[in-house]
Order: C-alpha cells, then sequence, then structure tokens
C-alpha cells in the first residue's frame, strides 16, 4: 500500500513546520517543496479567504504537493473549508480532535495529519483514521502540548503507533538532528524555528535576528501570551514584557503589567488590527509595534541557528549535515 510519502513523491525526510499566523507563507513552503521536502503552510488564526489567497499564491510558485497546518482553538472552520475547497494535498490539524475531519479530507482524496504531544494523543488520533502523526517534544518552540523531550515522546509513540508514520518535531535545527531523530524510529522531521530564520519566512526581520541571536537559555515555556488562545503552553525568548510579568510575581491574567495596552498593529487581509500586551499573535510582515510586547516563538534548537539562509540553500545544508551524520 502506498505510504503517505510515496503519495507526495517526498524525495526529503523534512517539513517545515506550519508556523501560525503566516509565518510559513507561500514563498517558504515552496521553496521547501522545490527542493524535495513537504512545504507547510502556516495557516493557524487566518481568515478563511486569506487562507485561500495562500493556498493559489502557493500553487502559481510550485507544482510540488504541499500541506497547510489548522490551529483548532483558533479555527472558526472557514480556514479548514478554504483547505478542504482547494483540497490541498495534507492538512495537519493541531491542538484537538481529528476525527470530524478525516472522513472529509479522504473524501476528497486528502491526507490529514494530527499534531500531538505524546502517546497517548497520538493513538486518539490514529484510532480516528489519520495518515500520520507528528509528535512534538517539549524543545520546540511556538505551542507546545507536550509534556517530555522529543527522545522520550518519540519512542513512546513509534512503540504505540506501530506502522503508522510518526514525523518529529522539536528542537531540531541541524542534520545531526534528524538523524538522531531518524534513528528513534521517525520516518521524517517537521522543523520550524531553523525554517523562521530563512528569508522566505514572514517573521519581521528583527525577529530573525533576536533568533540567530538567542541561546536556548533564553527560551522559556510558558503560558503568558494568551490573549486569543489561552491556557496553551508556549516556547518563547524572554522579553521585556515577560521579564516584567516575571518581576511582579507572575500575577495571573487580569492583574498583569500593561495588561490592556496597546503594543501595535498587524495588517492583515487589508485591516489593520490592534494587538493588545499578551497577545498570542507573533511579528509578522506587516506588524507595527513594540517588538517585546509580542510573543518571539522559538524553540531550544536556537542554539544551533547562527545565520539566516535562503530556505533552499538550507534544505541542502540539512541533507548535507544529514548525510554526514549518518556515515
Amino acid at each position: 500500500m502506498p505510504t503517505l510519502f510515496d503519495r507526495l513523491n517526498l524525495k526529503l525526510p523534512l517539513w517545515n513546520a506550519g508556523m501560525g499566523g503566516g509565518v510559513a507563507g507561500p514563498e517558504l513552503v515552496a521553496a521547501v517543496a522545490e527542493e524535495g521536502g513537504l512545504g507547510v503552510l502556516g495557516t493557524g488564526a487566518m481568515p478563511g479567504p486569506l487562507v485561500t489567497q495562500f493556498i493559489a499564491r502557493t500553487r502559481e510558485l510550485t507544482a510540488r504537493p504541499f500541506g497547510a497546518n489548522i490551529i483548532l482553538p483558533m479555527s472558526d472552520g472557514s480556514d479548514i473549508q478554504a483547505c478542504f475547497d482547494a483540497r490541498v494535498p495534507l492538512v495537519v490539524v493541531f491542538w484537538g480532535d481529528a476525527q470530524p475531519f478525516v472522513a472529509d479530507a479522504h473524501r476528497r482524496d486528502m491526507l490529514i495529519v494530527a499534531q500531538c504531544g505524546g502517546p497517548d494523543d497520538a493513538s486518539a488520533a490514529a484510532d480516528a483514521g489519520v495518515d500520520a502523526v507528528i509528535v512534538q517534544g517539549t524543545e520546540a518552540g511556538g505551542h507546545v502540548k507536550a509534556s517530555t523531550p522529543l527522545a522520550d515522546s518519540l519512542a513512546a509513540t513509534v512503540k504505540t503507533l506501530g506502522r503508522l508514520p510518526v514525523i518529529a518535531a522539536g528542537g531540531i535545527a541541524t542534520g545531526a538532528d534528524i538523524a538522531r531523530a531518524l534513528a528513534g524510529g521517525a520516518q521524517a522531521c517537521s522543523i520550524g524555528t531553523r525554517f523562521l530564520a530563512s528569508h522566505e519566512s514572514l517573521a519581521v526581520g528583527p525577529y530573525k535576528a533576536r533568533i540567530v541571536a538567542a541561546r536556548a537559555a533564553d527560551t522559556v515555556l510558558t503560558d503568558l501570551f494568551d490573549i486569543g488562545w489561552p491556557r496553551a503552553n508556549h516556547r518563547v525568548i524572554r522579553n521585556d514584557t515577560y521579564t516584567r510579568w516575571e518581576s511582579a510575581g507572575r500575577p495571573r491574567p487580569g492583574a498583569r503589567p500593561g495588561e490592556g495596552d496597546e503594543i501595535g498593529v498587524v495588517e492583515l487581509a487589508g485591516q489593520r488590527i490592534s494587538l493588545p500586551r499578551y497577545t498570542v499573535f507573533p511579528p509578522v510582515q506587516g506588524f507595527d509595534g513594540d517588538l517585546d510586547a509580542v510573543p518571539l516563538y522559538a524553540g531550544e534548537s536556537v542554539e544551533r541557528i547562527a545565520d539566516i539562509l535562503p530556505a533552499g540553500a538550507l534544505v541542502t545544508r540539512l541533507m548535507d549535515e544529514l548525510r554526514a551524520a549518518i556515515k
């Protein structure tokens, strides 16, 4: 039976993570796809019409298969409907039950993947009929459902699921990191922070510079940036908003320093949207405001990121490093 990898004609065990808010946009996705990996659009928190535009633009840039990532707690339904209407080859769903979407995806000859936090989560997704799972470790940047490091969650998930493909995510920035994940039973790796620091990602330039300058100890797992998605852990680079909150004794929502302040705006789908302090929204192109007041999502892999490259060159480097690591 053809695997997910066969159906997508993937040449490399490498996906870019579908970093939300449009960080993973059409140019990044197309660049990864053209090199033989799987590009995944970051359509989380985006309205359906904008998702449709992203999909159409990606198809202008590449004829290769690609995916789109839906963050279920932030979805109004129009984003995943846009993916279904466009018959995107693969949809990733995160932080929720995949079961309501499996039959609709398969009826359209689309693949569906669930991003999970560990073996229990992954087992439920497998029972729902997904085609693969992405399993996170706590090293991951962005929103983190995992409660254990990747090596542990990957080993337990592979053992639990048997033959269902497992893709590893969290703390992966080099070919050596990919080699370790593949040796641990993953069939591919989903890489976020390293691709955020690429020319094509839609993160603003100063955000990318913070990624390059940061070390793993500069990141923290927190639930601080919660306006738009409460009670969800995420890993970010410490900034002034985080340190002020920490110095104040880590007060709960409603009593945090500067709560209610407008800290910037972002232009999205032709509209200027006001962003409050503690917003969930990252600084992407169209952002105008205080970089120290928005979440700078980043994984512990920042420790091994020293430059900003074109995505295609980055794929080449990663594969060269992978081949060297498995000799």
